[in-house]
C-alpha cells in the first residue's frame, strides 16, 4: 500500500489526477451505458445482471449473492428485478431449501438478449477504451485497478 506524506489536504497533483480519473471514468461508463441502450435496448444494470446469471451455475443466483456481486444494495437490485422479470429476461423463485431466500433465473429471452448485446457492446467497449491505450497502458491501467480493489477490499475487511 503506497502511504503519502502529509494531512489531509491534498497536493495539485494529487487534486488533478483524482479528478482526471473520476471524470474519464464516469463519462467512459456513462458513453457504453448510452451506446449499450441504444444498441440493444438493456441498460448497463440489466447488462451486469445478466452476465452475473449467465456465469452462476445453473444460470441462478441467491438476490443477496447477486447483489454483492455487483455492489448493490438488495433493495435496488429487487426494484431491478421485478423490471427485468416484467420483461422476461429473468424469473425469481423460492430458493431451495429456504423460503425467505428468493433466487434470480436467467431465462431463455434474458439469454438471448445478453448474447444479442454483447458484440455491440465489446465493440464499443474496444473504440471506446482498449483502441486508446498501448499494450503497455493497458497492463498499467489492469495493476492500477487490481491495486485499488485490494486496498478497497483490505479496508473493508477492516471495517473502515
Amino acid at each position: 500500500m503506497a502511504q503519502r506524506q502529509g494531512g489531509t489536504a491534498l497536493t495539485r497533483t494529487e487534486l488533478d489526477s483524482w479528478r482526471v480519473f473520476v471524470e474519464t471514468t464516469d463519462e467512459l461508463r456513462a458513453t457504453l451505458a448510452g451506446r449499450l441502450q441504444a444498441d440493444s435496448g438493456i441498460s448497463a444494470g440489466d447488462y451486469r445482471v445478466l452476465l452475473e446469471l449467465s456465469e452462476a451455475p445453473d444460470r441462478r443466483m441467491r438476490s443477496s449473492h447477486l447483489a454483492d456481486a455487483i455492489g448493490w444494495e438488495r433493495s435496488r437490485l429487487s426494484h431491478h428485478l421485478g423490471r427485468m422479470e416484467k420483461r422476461g429476461l429473468i424469473r425469481r423463485e423460492a430458493a431451495a431449501g429456504d423460503n425467505r431466500g428468493a433466487q434470480a433465473v436467467l431465462t431463455d429471452e434474458g439469454r438471448t438478449a445478453l448474447r444479442r448485446s454483447s458484440v455491440p457492446h465489446f465493440h464499443a467497449i474496444r473504440e471506446l477504451f482498449l483502441d486508446a491505450l498501448t499494450p503497455a497502458q493497458l497492463a498499467a491501467a489492469r495493476d492500477v485497478a487490481e491495486t485499488l480493489r485490494g486496498h478497497l477490499d483490505a479496508l473493508k475487511a477492516d471495517g473502515s
